[in-house]
Parts: structure tokens; sequence; C-alpha cells
């Protein structure tokens, strides 16, 4: 990786002046690039809330993102989520308490199971608001748009 000196002869065989070709070789910075792109490409899925749920449909608009919300996931066997870790009922609202640091500004979602009971939703939602929280919502997918008819 050195550079290479140019010299320029007086026409007798002797040099007279040097002078430096500099250029700047992009393709390591290039090669360093592309694999950034691929594991950010491969990590970006990954980085979402990580209990499957099928969510229901709805055409209601998104809410504006201001920080970060806290997911209650409640699966199909009716099992509750907070984040990722499973949590009773009981405990629900003082493990939200010690999370949000006693805020009840605090976001939080619900992400319910398209299957599982209205009554369960109501009861996880009546708790979270009985604890205090006043920012509480409900998590649902957009619906598919139907193909045009022929």
């Amino acid at each position: 990786m050195g550079a290479q000196l140019a010299g320029k002869s007086n026409g007798r065989g002797k040099r007279r002046s040097y002078s430096q070709l500099s250029e700047i070789n992009v393709t390591p910075f290039v090669d360093v690039m592309l694999v950034l792109l691929i594991v950010f490409m491969v990590s970006a899925p990954l980085m979402t809330v990580g209990v499957p749920v099928d969510l229901p449909k709805t055409a209601a608009p998104s809410l504006p993102a201001d920080n970060k919300p806290l997911f209650i996931s409640i699966d199909t066997q009716n099992r509750i989520y907070v984040q990722e870790t499973q949590v009773e009922l009981d405990n629900l609202v003082p493990l939200l308490r010690a999370i949000t640091e006693n805020n009840p500004e605090a976001r939080v979602l619900v992400r319910g199971d398209a299957k599982i009971q209205y009554g369960t939703m109501l009861q996880v939602m009546g708790t979270i608001s009985a604890g205090g929280f006043t920012k509480v919502g409900l998590v649902a997918e957009l619906p598919q748009p139907k193909a045009a008819a022929r």
C-alpha cells in the first residue's frame, strides 16, 4: 500500500523532480458497507415483538409514534406476555409499574389473537386501566386489499 513516485527526466537519464500519484482505493469501503447492509437486512425483521399472534384486521389509521410503547400480547391459550416475558394477570400491573418506573402516561398496547374471546381482552385492558395507566390501546393489522374483480 505504498504510493508510486513518478519522476521526470531531463533527457539525460537523470530525474529532476518527483511527484506523488495518490488515488483512494474505495474497494474495502464498499465491501464493508455491503456487509453492513446485509447484516441490517437480515436482523431488521428479527427486531419485532416475538410472540406470534394472529391480529384482527381493521381500517382505522395508525396512531402517531412519539415514544416506544410496551406491548402486552395474548395468545390463543390466553397466556399473557409483557414484551416476550410470560406473566400472570395478577402480576401484570406491578410489572408494568416497575418497567415504566410508575409512569401512568406510558403507552401500553395490547395485541390479542383474533381467536381469543372478547372478554379476555376486556379483562386484560381493564386490569391495566385499573392499575392507573391512561394510554392503553389495541393493535390490529390493516386489511389486505381485495383483488380487482374481472
